[in-house]
């Protein structure tokens, strides 16, 4: 196989490979997709929350709270398919009523399991962003001390943490971008600490907020809260 692409030569099971790897993540993308639209709540507060919890995770895409219910009723099924293929002496010849009990609970375990992984990627995210906003912090001071107005520091380090911290550099480019399109600056930074969901920067977009509302030293504000979030 190396030899052959060496040569220049892509061998036709390299296509089907391919071919193969698409067509079931294809298939996969569908079933989710009807299995969400069969579990989707009807509740519309309900469907905003988990999208807000989708967000906090970094799924940003429009159809990942549907993609997600249809992971909660498949990870359901799958897990009482498991433990029904389950011979039943290996069980010890349960009676009907256990029989019934460890269906129920396979399932109702399988159903939560994506709602725990959730959980957990939202806070693995937020350990990451946390220990990254200090030095974003650093780089706000400095490119507001060199005469930026936050608008452009904030899209600048954007773009200077990328490799670093590519996660917090993501989420300060929406804030860029959602300030290109004319939302106040408020606004933008209550999004972005609702989005991220984290006590300290929510008091950073509080500090923001309040020292834009009354003209003090962004600079001053930034570099005294930096240090704060450091320690």
């Amino acid at each position: 196989l190396i030899k052959r692409r060496a040569e220049g030569q892509h061998g036709t099971s390299d296509v089907n490979a391919g071919a193969m790897g698409v067509s079931l993540k294809d298939r996969l993308h569908a079933l989710l997709t009807r299995l969400g639209e069969a579990n989707k709540p009807t509740d519309e507060v309900e469907v905003a929350s988990i999208r807000d919890a989708l967000v906090s995770a970094g799924y940003r895409q429009t159809q990942a709270p549907i993609l997600f219910m249809g992971a909660k009723l498949f990870s359901g099924l799958l897990a009482l398919g498991l433990v029904f293929l389950i011979p039943a002496n290996l069980l010890g010849f349960p009676t009907l009523n256990a029989q019934l009990v460890m269906y129920v609970g396979a399932a109702s375990a399988g159903y939560f399991i994506p709602v725990v992984w959730l959980h957990y990627v939202t806070a693995k995210r937020k350990e990451r962003l946390q220990d990254a906003f200090p030095d974003a912090l650093d780089l706000m001071v400095v490119c507001v001390e060199a005469g930026l107005e936050l608008d452009a520091a904030i899209s600048r380090v954007s773009s200077e943490i990328r490799f670093a911290h590519p996660e917090l550099a993501d989420e300060f480019n929406l804030v860029s971008l959602e300030l290109r399109t004319g939302l106040s600056r408020a606004e933008a930074l209550k999004n972005l600490s609702r989005r991220i969901g984290l006590e300290e920067v929510s008091s950073l977009v509080a500090l923001l907020i309040q020292t834009d509302k009354f003209g003090t030293s962004i600079g001053q504000s930034l570099r005294v809260h930096s240090d704060a979030m450091r320690v």
